[in-house]
This record gives structure tokens, C-alpha cells and sequence, in this order.
């Protein structure tokens, strides 16, 4: 290998390496055994795959170069825009199955690309695959596109103003933004610069990663996208029911001062489905789950420093829910136009 370059040599396979790692969770070791998990696994590897060649290229020496490597890694690029495609519309669609047509069209495209490395091997056929790479690319692209459709009615809640997304929902236009990214990357690269298609890959999966990695984000990533509910609107007279119901039930009970209380929980006590309670937060009171919550935590944090000026600001966040100072912080800066410690002054 040619360590000409050590820090960007390091950066590049450790992203490569990560990339196998989280690959691999998904693939066989994820307890939750979800059809969004297993595209999810093999559109890091193909990923991976490609990158990894690319890396392959890079550092290796000219003359010592494996074409077998360079075939693995151009056949795995042909398969990211299918599993892409099948990673959102499974999360979307809430596929608790592998439909057939998927295996077909997949297997199709998985045998085509085989076919053709048997056919034309890179070894003896490089000026060959040099114009295939173009194919290999359209195919990327026209998935990536496809995978932007889906995702159009979760990118009009973006501009809404009476629908949030969910962090599930903006991790999949995160997902689908970094494919895009790296794709461009690398039709910029293969003109220009060859290695910026490695680094973008790096960088998105490291964002990406640290997304993932925050607490919050990970508990409710990988949790099924609500379904559609346009056509089911809830009535009047029975949101405004359910905005009182839940209302009482949120100040009888404090379940807001539960840092790890889910939606899930509110609705089993509220006896409505998720997807319902869901609905009613977003189309009738306006606001996400974490907002709603935060509201009856801001209450209670003002309480609080009204009366009891003897605890830490960081002991009131804590027993008004917030799992921690930082957000408690923000939160309140937000929504009372002031930090707590400004607030409780006003009452000393």
C-alpha cells in the first residue's frame, strides 16, 4: 500500500471499515429482525464495497493493483440504488414481509451484473467496463430519483406548518441525501479529483453516524413511519375530545416528567393507537411529540423556579423531565424567551 498520504489514507479506510462493521450489525446480529434492517445492511455494504475500491485504487501501488478487486467493487456500485430504493419504500410502507417481486427484481439485477463479470471479467475487458461505469451510474441515479419520489409527502411536512416530521422520517431524506451526495461525488471525481468520491462517503457516514448515536435519534430511527392518515381525518368533535382526554391525562399523571416516556405510552393510556395519537399531535394541536411534551416540561420547570429557588437550575430540568441540563437549556430559552436563571430572578 502507498502511505503517501497517512491522514487521508486513515480517514478513508476507517470509513470503509465502519462501514463493514454497521453492514454487518444489520445483517445478522440486529435483534430487531425488520425487512428495513436487511436492505439497510446490504446498502451499507454495496456501499462499502465501492468505496473500499475506491480507497483499493487510490494507495495501492499501479502495478500491483487486483482487477478482480476493481470488478467486486464496480458490481456491488450497480446494487446500491436497488437497495436504497427498497430501504425507503419498506420504511415507508411499514413491509413486515419480503414481497416477492422484490426478491425477482432484485435477483435480476444481482444476476445481470454476475453475468456480465463472467462475461466481460475486468482482466482483458478494462476498456469495456471503463464505458459499462456509465451504466452502472444511470442505474444509481434512476434509483436515487426514485427513492427522492417516495419520499415526497415526508419532504412536504418540511415547509408545513401543521405537520412535523418524525426523526425516523428525516433520518430516511438523511439517508437518501447522503447517497445523493455521494453519487455526485463521485461523477465529479471520476473528472476531476477520483478521491472526493471517498472522503463525501466518509463524511456523510460519519454525520450520519452521529445522528444515529444521540440517544434520542436512536430510539426512534428505526421505529415504523406512521402510516398514511390524509384520508382518515380525525373529526372536530372527536379531536377536540381527545385534545381534553389527553390534556387531563398529561396533568393527572405527569408522564411528561418520564425523560424516556414514548409515544407508546401515552397512547396505551389514552387507548388510541400510536398512529392515531400521532395524527391528533400533528394535525390538530400542531405540534411533534417531543414539542408537546416539552410544553407541559416548560410548565413545570417555571413552577418550580417560582417556588423552590433552593434547587440547581440542572436539579429543575431533571424533575421536570428533560434528560438533560443542554436541552433543558435550549428548550426553555425557546419557548420563554429566557434563560431559566433569568426567569427565576423575576421571583427572588
Amino acid at each position: 500500500m502507498n502511505f503517501s498520504n497517512p491522514i487521508i489514507f486513515f480517514l478513508c479506510s476507517l470509513g470503509v471499515f465502519n462501514g463493514f462493521l454497521v453492514s454487518i450489525y444489520f445483517l445478522f446480529f440486529n435483534k430487531q429482525k425488520r425487512i428495513q434492517n436487511f436492505w439497510f445492511g446490504l446498502l451499507v455494504l454495496f456501499l462499502s464495497l465501492r468505496i473500499g475500491k475506491s480507497v483499493y485504487r487510490i494507495f495501492a501501488p499501479q502495478d500491483q493493483i487486483d482487477l478482480l478487486v476493481m470488478q467486486v467493487g464496480l458490481s456491488a456500485c450497480f446494487l446500491i440504488g436497488v437497495t436504497l430504493f427498497y430501504y425507503i419504500k419498506s420504511s415507508i410502507e411499514n413491509r413486515k414481509t419480503l414481497p416477492k417481486s422484490w426478491i425477482i427484481h432484485f435477483s435480476i439485477l444481482f444476476l445481470f451484473v454476475t453475468i456480465v463479470g463472467i462475461v466481460k471479467p475486468y482482466i482483458g475487458n478494462d476498456e469495456f467496463w471503463g464505458n459499462f461505469i456509465w451504466v452502472i451510474y444511470g442505474v444509481w441515479g434512476v434509483y436515487i430519483l426514485a427513492s427522492s419520489y417516495l419520499l415526497k409527502d415526508i419532504v412536504k411536512k418540511i415547509f408545513s406548518k401543521t405537520s412535523k416530521c418524525t426523526t425516523a422520517e428525516l433520518w430516511l431524506i438523511g439517508v437518501v441525501l447522503a447517497n445523493a451526495l455521494i453519487f455526485i461525488a463521485y461523477i465529479v471525481g471520476y473528472f476531476f479529483l477520483y478521491l472526493v468520491g471517498t472522503i463525501t462517503f466518509s463524511v456523510v457516514f460519519y454525520v450520519l453516524l452521529i445522528f444515529f448515536l444521540s440517544k434520542k435519534n436512536r430510539e426512534t430511527i428505526f421505529q415504523d413511519i406512521p402510516e398514511k392518515y390524509a384520508a382518515k381525518k380525525i373529526q372536530d368533535n372527536e379531536a377536540s375530545l381527545l385534545i381534553e382526554k389527553l390534556d387531563a391525562l398529561m396533568k393527572q399523571k405527569e408522564l411528561y416528567k418520564n425523560s424516556n416516556v414514548k409515544l407508546l405510552d401515552i397512547a396505551k393510556e389514552l387507548q388510541i393507537t400510536p398512529h392515531k395519537l400521532s395524527q391528533l399531535l400533528n394535525d390538530n394541536i400542531g405540534k411533534s411529540f417531543a414539542a408537546f411534551l416539552n410544553t407541559y416540561r416548560i410548565d413545570e420547570a417555571k413552577n418550580i423556579l417560582k417556588e423552590n429557588t433552593n434547587l440547581t437550575l440542572e436539579t429543575v430540568g431533571f424533575e421536570a423531565g428533560f434528560s438533560s441540563k443542554s436541552n433543558f437549556y435550549a428548550t426553555f430559552k425557546k419557548q420563554v424567551g429566557l434563560t431559566p436563571a433569568q426567569y427565576q430572578k423575576q421571583f427572588l
